[in-house]
């Protein structure tokens, strides 16, 4: 497929849904549409490319849809398995970006150190995408705010409440939301509040699109909103404090009583995996309400979009041969061969 037929973001990699424009976020949420309508229009569209997916982290619905994801676009989907040794550990960030530049077109990651896929992004022309770091989780946060305006038919107006731990998912969360004009509401212990420069970026976002964003402590703010959202209490990087956690977090379980104070149209909302009984109940995540396994399926359009126009827009850029390096002028060559061959005889 033509690659001209997706229109070539800003940014050359989706590091975090801070760095992307509004128009952005709109032509990805546009291309993720189509591809869930139409699949096949877009099935060659990476047709030869080759894409790595490196995984620090275990995972479950970003390896499979992006695997999946990728081959239903024609690619060629390799998981590289990088829980044993992360990235930069055995060789340089820089060497490990260079290298496989010249046989992929593009870097799916899944780390731990945000700062990873920063070196990667500096080092090689290939598109990077960070696919999970323990500061963001950009695909996500674009397929739950694609997912509700599937849902709602529109994101004007709507409220989105986030309930419990202010982490990466959160950060992504109030970025895309805040850029789209959405009302977010982070709701948890002052201690777990996301982190404050990117609240204080996604403050300026809100007054620029018409939205808002509120950091509270206060369970009752829950009251009106259209979406509660809410994830695991303890992260990956964060079992040493998994006790502490559970005991802080324990009084912002999103649970039938909770979700009575919303509107009553109001949908619940999770990244998954859920662990049921500490964040939300049972009741919760099974209800009528719970859009947890649209938002899963949804993760794999939003990804192909990204892909679609990241990788397949530069498709004739990223194909290109890299230079070979010539060895230069053949007669200096064999004068410098012969000026060996004399010392070693001496």
């Amino acid at each position: 497929m033509n690659g001209s037929l997706y229109r070539t973001l800003s940014v050359k990699d989706l590091l975090n849904v801070g760095d992307l424009s509004t128009a952005d976020i709109e032509s990805l949420f546009a291309t993720a549409a189509s591809v869930k309508r139409e699949p096949l229009l877009h099935s060659r569209a990476l047709l030869g490319m080759s894409v790595i997916l490196i995984f620090e982290k275990p995972s479950l619905r970003t390896r499979v849809s992006f695997e999946v994801g990728v081959n239903r676009l024609g690619g060629q989907g390799i998981y590289f398995d990088a829980s044993g040794e992360k990235i930069g550990e055995r060789e340089t960030v820089k060497d490990y970006a260079k290298n496989l530049e010249r046989w992929v077109h593009a870097i799916v990651a899944r780390t731990y150190s945000h700062q990873a896929l920063v070196g990667l992004a500096q080092n090689t022309r290939v598109p990077v995408v960070c696919a999970l770091s323990n500061d963001h989780h950009p695909c996500q946060a674009l397929a739950d705010l694609f997912t509700l305006r599937e849902h709602f038919g529109t994101l004007k107006g709507v409220r989105l409440a986030y309930v419990g731990d202010g982490n990466n998912v959160c950060h992504s969360l109030m970025q895309c939301a805040t850029k789209l004009g959405v009302d977010v509401t982070v709701i948890g212990p002052e201690k777990y509040w996301p982190d404050e420069d990117i609240a204080a970026a996604c403050k300026q976002f809100a007054r620029k699109s018409g939205g808002s964003l509120t950091l509270t402590a206060d369970r009752a703010k829950v009251k009106d909103h259209d979406a509660v959202y809410t994830d695991a209490w303890v992260s990956m990087h964060q079992t040493g404090e998994g006790a502490a956690r559970v005991a802080a977090l324990s009084h912002y379980q999103v649970n039938a009583e909770l979700m009575d104070r919303t509107s009553e149209h109001a949908v619940f909302m999770h990244c998954l995996p859920a662990h049921r009984g500490e964040e939300v109940t049972d009741e919760v995540i099974d209800s009528p309400e719970s859009l947890v396994y649209q938002q899963a399926e949804n993760r794999m359009h939003a990804q192909n979009a990204v892909l679609l126009h990241l990788v397949a827009s530069r498709r004739e850029t990223l194909m290109k041969p890299f230079p070979t390096r010539a060895g230069g002028d053949a007669k200096a060559g064999a004068v410098v061969v012969r000026q060996r061959k004399a010392r070693s005889k001496r």
